[in-house]
């Protein structure tokens, strides 16, 4: 028995690879599993080497594991690229219509299993997938019943004929399996799950679905991968509660209608990845100089240009912060979970309208289109706050004057209105203002309304900017990380402890402005920090030696290649340190 198991499927875009894993990885959820899925795309529709890894365990995890128990292969390709992460008991599953060739180099077993052959018969070539299923649960020595449901689910609407097929492909998948294997074979049968019921889900639904929670009821947005989800998702669900989802021409109106709808009162949003940051840009600064709210999401993938768009990369950072012409206040939260991208979203909403500036909520690819298992999620915790938002009726302003929009208040935020509210009327542009939101291009009132602007965010109130693992006063060594590589760096404490290093972690969700002071403690505690980040040039490093200094101590470990952080690569880089 294990309790744990690490599974990966690969083959061609376009032959059900991915439809595979998600049926695998579904049934195991609802078992009771917890789960951490991560898929290898390329950057097209149809063809090219695509694979999921999926990681099936009986407690919590949060990345994907260095070796591999079973692959299962629809191509020869899919063997050369993945073998080597098999370890020495591991399996090797392979339809037989590609003949498949074992490689030297492997103790892993090769099983050439027709999956083909045995979908055609049934019907239909297009079940191969399902044999495979079958014969995954052979080499588990698990029920296949446990699927029936979710058969049942995916295809009951093409008819009961089209669900016994499919359960009857992964029988024979099953019974296939059960004969070739033989006795010096090891199973790899899990210990049995809780039972418990929990979500199953990719980081961008989290991010859709706290967006719905934070009362977000418009968006725009441009498709780019990999933030489409999120405008997918709230296509089908923002209609049934009042809200609409536009798909603009171009990054730069999709932005611009979020600002105007946010100036209209509704709380709005846009998402995209880099590329379409670039083009917002200039637009941000117009939610900046306006003081009206803005939620934006930037899903990192792999830069500059095009250049990596369907890969891991952390490489936004410097541009979510600095991006922008000028200087504006803005906020800038990076969720390290699916939980806090559900909940931090949700906030997002909060402090946009609260600090009346751009909220940029920074996911990557890993957190976005990795699914994982999620505890219930609380909506009890989720709360609607407008801040200075003028809800009762307005006294008249003498001599038919304008609304002090932009007025200098101690704590930098302003009144605001919507439009049409009685002697609320007040100017709004991009340039340069007084306090009725006319131009002004006078010296001291420039330094008035900068001042004012800055002063909303000295003091951001944000649960939990930092999270902390410290359970030493004193450590060896702090590991400090953001996004998605939070569960690996938890995953790799474990082994540096057991080398004689005393660790502490700190995740940074609070990207800007920087939560220097929740920080400090640790680094002036720690002899040595590593600061792990999926980018070239250690733009959290840089900023953290910006923001809290002690520079000496400060280590990058850094990987830009396109793909997540594995335990190992952390433990063996750490352990170099000492």
């Amino acid at each position: 028995m294990i309790n744990q198991l690490s599974w990966k499927v690969g083959g061609q875009q376009g032959e059900g690879i991915e439809s595979t894993g998600e049926i695998f990885s579904i049934a195991l959820n609802r078992l009771g599993y917890y789960l951490y899925g991560y898929r290898h795309f390329s950057s097209r529709i149809k063809g090219g080497h695509t694979n999921n890894k999926i990681r099936v365990s009986t407690s919590q995890i949060r990345s994907i594991s260095d070796d591999l128990d079973i692959l299962v292969a629809f191509d020869q390709e899919t063997i050369d690229l993945n073998y080597k992460e098999l370890h020495d008991k591991g399996i090797m599953i392979a339809d037989a219509k590609f003949d498949p060739k074992q490689p030297e180099d492997t103790n892993a077993v090769l099983f050439a299993v027709p999956f083909t052959e045995i979908a055609t018969e049934l019907g239909t070539s297009l079940m191969k997938n399902m044999v495979a299923v079958g014969a995954t649960c052979a080499v588990l020595n698990l029920d296949i019943k446990v699927f029936e449901e979710v058969v049942q689910e995916i295809f009951g609407r093409k008819g009961q004929q089209v669900v016994d097929k499919n359960m009857e492909a992964i029988q024979a998948g099953f019974d296939f399996m059960k004969e070739k294997l033989s006795d010096n074979v090891e199973l790899m049968e899990l210990e049995k799950a809780d039972g418990m019921k929990r979500l199953f889900m990719i980081g961008n639904d989290a991010i859709a679905l706290g967006a719905l929670a934070g009362g977000c009821r418009f968006m725009a947005a441009y498709p780019i991968t990999p933030a489409s989800e999120i405008m997918e998702y709230l296509i089908k669900k923002l209609p049934g509660l009042g809200g609409s989802v536009i798909q603009t021409e171009d990054e730069i109106a999709a932005v611009t209608m979020a600002i105007g709808a946010n100036y209209a009162g509704v709380r709005s949003l846009t998402a995209s990845a880099g590329p379409g940051l670039s083009l917002k840009m200039e637009a941000i600064g117009l939610s900046g100089i306006t003081e009206t709210p803005l939620v934006i999401v930037d899903t990192q993938r792999g830069g500059p240009s095009t250049g990596l768009p369907t890969k891991q990369e952390q490489s936004d950072l410097m541009a979510m912060i600095y991006g922008t012409h000028g200087e504006i206040p803005k906020i800038v939260l990076a969720p390290s979970t699916v939980q806090e991208a559900f909940y931090d979203t949700a906030e997002a909403f909060n402090l946009a309208e609260e600090y009346q500036c751009p909220v940029i909520i920074l996911s990557d690819l890993q957190l976005s289109l990795g699914k994982q298992t999620v505890e219930p999620l609380d909506f009890s915790k989720v709360e609607i706050r407008r801040g200075k938002l003028v809800t009762e009726e307005l006294p008249e302003i003498e001599n038919k004057g304008y609304f002090k929009r932009f007025e200098v208040t101690e704590d930098g935020v302003s009144p605001r209105v919507i439009p049409g509210m009685k002697n609320g009327i007040h100017h709004v542009t991009g340039v340069e203002h007084d306090e009725t939101g006319k131009p002004s291009e006078s010296a001291a009132n420039r330094n008035a309304q900068m001042d004012k602007r800055f002063r909303k965010v000295e003091n951001i109130k944000f649960n939990t900017p930092v999270h902390k693992n410290a359970p030493h006063e004193e450590a060896d060594l702090l590991i400090v990380g953001f996004n998605s590589t939070r569960g690996v760096i938890e995953e790799a404490m474990g082994r540096i402890e057991q080398d004689g290093i005393k660790v502490n972690h700190a995740q940074v969700r609070l990207i800007h402005p920087f939560p220097t002071d929740e920080l400090l403690p640790l680094v002036k505690t720690a002899k040595k920090i590593a600061v792990v980040e999926n980018n070239a040039t250690g733009q959290l490093a840089n900023i953290m030696k910006m923001n809290v200094g002690h520079a000496e101590k400060v280590y990058k470990l850094l990987k830009y290649d396109g793909n997540p952080f594995l335990p190992h690569e952390i433990h063996t880089k750490c352990k170099e340190l000492f």
